[in-house]
């Protein structure tokens, strides 16, 4: 398996610090309001990498964190309002309970797009103790110094290696950070905060040894990644937005407190965008899970959907296209039901065809191009049908588009269905075409398909 690191900008093969074992943290959601297919084009891209190493053979851990506290407010001044003190005006909820509410619904838009739950979900508000333990360590290692409003700041003159990720200098970093212009006592402007003082818009404070505060937004990852996957990990995944300064400051952090490097792999998504503009909740332009189910969009159809484009890369969504592409999806899976399954000896030109397909996902997952195997198998006349069977429904362990769903549903017409397509097949044969059309109309507000085939009248759910 290669994947482009964004770290050294080259693909690198993923070569597991266990052996057989791959360790990966992927950046979570914050739970304020709701998840939308932007945010979660990134969290299938983590998806995608743990099946296709699972499919290699080896063993995943994944960890994802939580982020109910630390990253609600675009600014650090201690007058700014926090986002989940605004979230709780709008819906009279507690902070627990709004975090609660939407970290459930980040799990059912998950499972509804088949990605699969992470090992591991640690919250920031359970691992403060964590953030302020690392905090420490790097004010110990002269990497953090505490200014005496009671906040603590990041040097970043202190770190050699900074900038290393994202590629920025020193000199250039005032248009990355957020909090720049809000503490004259910052050693330089781009220094950034571990732990902020408390001001009065706070609803979630804790005490520390500087006095009521709260973490910063990039510690929690330093601290719970490291707890959960040690000093030396192998992946950590996240949106391109993300490189810098997210990213950027948790190398940092992370390596000023160990003192060596502890992410082989950096590994980010490209943005979803929506009529040239990124899918965010700023721009308020967003796309959530329920309004796929609303069109009548199967939402496994959106990780169809997005293989058309590198992961990598910036792609739009359209409404015609997504439409296409749960079109495509449902139609694999009626292939699929047609076909028999056979054994697990394949012919030749089956294995060729899986090589071809093993071999895009391990090349930094191109699943444009297992789209496009998977298209060229399904019209092959050389691969007889029963191989196409066992072929996709392996493959499926990464695709994770439930193409087994019709073959496997045990489906069959009621009496009532068989007794109109034995109506309709004689009404055929006679020629009598008025009352076929009239009971192919009964047959399809059943809900139901109908094909005519050499062996007479076919049904199947149109869903």
């Amino acid at each position: 398996m290669r994947l482009y690191n964004s770290l050294t900008r080259t693909l690198d093969e993923v070569v597991p610090v266990e052996p057989g074992h791959v360790t990966m943290y992927t950046c979570g959601p914050t739970v304020y309001r709701y998840m939308h297919l932007g945010n979660l084009r990134t969290f299938l891209l983590a998806d995608l990498i743990r099946r296709a190493l699972e499919f290699e053979g080896l063993r995943v851990t994944q960890v994802m964190n939580i982020t109910d506290v630390g990253h609600m407010t675009d600014e650090s001044s201690p007058e700014a309002i926090d986002k989940m003190l605004l979230a709780m005006e709008d819906e009279g909820l507690s902070p627990v309970e709004i975090a609660e509410k939407y970290t459930q619904a980040v799990f059912d838009d998950a499972a509804a797009l088949g990605i699969r739950p992470a090992d591991r979900y640690p919250k920031a508000t359970e691992h403060v103790a964590e953030m302020i333990a690392l905090t420490e360590t790097l004010v110990d290692r002269g990497h953090a110094y505490v200014v005496d409003t009671g906040s603590v700041y990041y040097d970043v003159t202190s770190f050699p290696g900074y900038g290393k990720l994202s590629g920025n200098t020193l000199d250039n970093l005032r248009e990355g950070h957020r909090d720049l212009e809000t503490d004259s006592r910052k050693r330089t402007p781009a220094d950034f905060a571990l732990w902020k003082a408390a001001g009065p818009g706070r609803v979630m404070k804790w005490d520390s040894p500087w006095g009521e505060g709260f973490p910063g937004w990039h510690v929690e990852c330093s601290a719970m990644s490291m707890k959960y996957l040690g000093e030396r990990f192998d992946i950590h995944t996240g949106g391109t937005d993300l490189r810098f300064p997210h990213h950027e400051d948790e190398i940092a952090q992370s390596e000023g407190a160990v003192g060596h490097q502890v992410v082989s792999v950096w590994v980010h998504g490209g943005h979803l965008r929506l009529a040239g503009q990124k899918i965010a909740k700023s721009t308020g332009n967003v796309v959530r899970v329920p309004e796929l189910e609303e069109r009548g969009i199967d939402p496994l159809s959106f990780r169809w959907f997005t293989f058309q484009t590198r992961y990598r890369s910036e792609m739009d969504f359209t409404w015609e296209s997504m439409e296409d592409a749960d079109r495509r999806v449902k139609q694999l899976r009626r292939h699929m039901a047609e076909w028999a399954p056979v054994g697990d000896e394949l012919g030749g030109s089956a294995k060729a065809f899986d090589a071809r397909f093993r071999e895009a996902v391990a090349s930094d997952l191109d699943l444009p191009t297992a789209v496009v195997v998977v298209n060229e198998l399904d019209r092959s006349a050389d691969v007889p049908p029963g191989e196409k069977y066992a072929l996709l429904a392996t493959w499926d362990h990464v695709l994770g588009l439930d193409l087994e769903r019709e073959a496997t549903s045990g489906w069959a017409p009621s009496p009532e269905m068989e007794a109109l397509m034995a109506e309709r097949d004689s009404a055929r044969a006679d020629k009598d075409y008025a009352t076929s059309d009239r009971i192919r109309d009964e047959l399809a507000a059943m809900g139901l398909e109908v094909m005519d085939t050499a062996e007479g009248t076919k049904v199947r759910p149109r869903d």
